[in-house]
């Protein structure tokens, strides 16, 4: 692979932002760069080979950042959210009961054999979405304090799970990798508090910004990375290294200079490189030209909504319960690993992501209704992270 390419690559990754732009009608980055990947890879042009392994390294690099990035939004540090999380955990149990009956159906219906993948993928959160719309309303009560919960325990879930359902026949191997990669994010984190605890880590982020040696960023660098490679090297998810990494950075509290840095390498660089590719790999005219694969989207679409509409009925604000259904990080992972896997069928692939845009849709307006219906408060509940 050329620089120009690479300089391609971004170049046409600038269509997310510009579409983000309008507040009002501005869709998510991440799906603006997947349509420009769309745009000039298998399913329009054709600029851009997915295969070329160059390419892949890097694309793989910025989904281990995004995940990264995604765990890194989640508030374990929020005392606020500890107590509300038994009701938020008792939701998204709920919820995923409901998925769990409803993917199977799913899968009958499309005739994919793929149960288990929509079963994850429908009980899913997105808490790198939700969090973000919390936090610009200034909205704080106990019943967003349960939602973000059941995002949290959600996302997680959905993120340990997705490859186990994804591969069951690579189930056993999948589960050791995940616990492989779960103990060394467990050690990396040890690792961390002790040299927080002893004052290294600070002498060394005074070092670093005295004289701009960039050691934070290095060093979460090198966690991701280093966890991503135990990943491939034993079975596991890159997705879940990230999210590992991610965690670990969030259980820590993440410096703002810190956050900054990570999103010039991750927003700015890696991340519209990896969603860029993902839509290039993709070929939209198996999605057209299945009228199943279109039905699987429209019923994926119709169930997540539903299945995520069940909170309404167990006295959580039906615009909450619906905001909790915004789903993009774990159905792109989904097609992500699908694809480099050969597991998804032709199209089934668009018709994942073509469901995720509308729970997209669909949960923006219920974050507009969840501002006409909710006093703002300026509150932080706590974390490294502000809601």
């Amino acid at each position: 692979m050329s620089l120009a390419v690479l300089a391609l690559v971004l170049t046409v990754g600038l269509v997310g932002p510009l579409l983000a732009t309008p507040r009002r009608a501005g869709v998510p980055v991440a799906i603006g760069e997947v349509a420009a990947g769309l745009l000039v890879g298998r399913t329009g042009l054709g600029w851009i080979d997915p295969d070329r392994p160059e390419l892949v390294v890097l694309a793989q690099a910025g989904f281990a950042l995004i995940m990264l990035v995604a765990g890194s939004h989640v508030p374990v540090r929020s005392p606020a959210l500890r107590t509300a999380l038994g009701r938020g955990a008792g939701l998204a149990a709920v919820t995923g009961l409901c998925a769990a009956a409803a993917g199977p159906g799913v899968a009958a219906l499309a005739g994919t054999g793929h149960g288990w993948l929509y079963a994850v993928l429908l009980a899913s959160s997105s808490a790198a979405l939700v969090l973000p719309v919390v936090q610009e309303a200034g909205l704080s009560s106990p019943p967003v304090l349960t939602m973000v919960a059941q995002v949290a325990v959600a996302d997680v879930a959905a993120i340990v799970l997705l490859p186990l359902a994804e591969q069951p026949a690579r189930a056993g191997r999948a589960a050791l990798g995940t616990l492989a990669v779960a103990g060394a994010a467990g050690v990396a984190f040890l690792t961390l508090r002790g040299f927080r605890a002893h004052g290294w880590q600070r002498r060394l982020h005074r070092l670093s910004r005295a004289r701009n040696f960039g050691l934070e960023l290095r060093e979460q660098l090198i966690i991701v990375f280093a966890l991503a490679g135990l990943a491939e090297a034993v079975g596991g998810s890159v997705m879940l290294a990230g999210f590992a990494a991610g965690l670990v950075l969030a259980a820590q509290g993440e410096p703002r200079r810190l956050a900054r840095q990570l999103f010039a390498v991750a927003d700015g660089f890696l991340g519209p490189v990896f969603l860029v590719w993902l839509g290039a790999s993709l070929d939209l005219g198996e999605l057209f030209g299945r009228p199943r694969m279109m039905v699987l989207a429209a019923v994926l679409a119709a169930a997540g909504v539903a299945v995520h509409g069940v909170a309404g009925l167990l006295g959580q604000p039906l615009p909450l319960a619906l905001l909790a259904g915004a789903q993009l990080g774990v159905p792109v992972a989904a097609v992500a690993i699908g694809g480099q896997g050969h597991l998804l069928r032709p199209g089934e692939g668009g018709a994942i992501l073509a469901a995720a845009l509308v729970s997209v849709t669909v949960t923006a307006g219920a974050a507009a209704a969840a501002r006409r219906g909710a006093r703002p408060v300026a509150e932080d509940t706590g974390g490294g992270q502000a809601l």
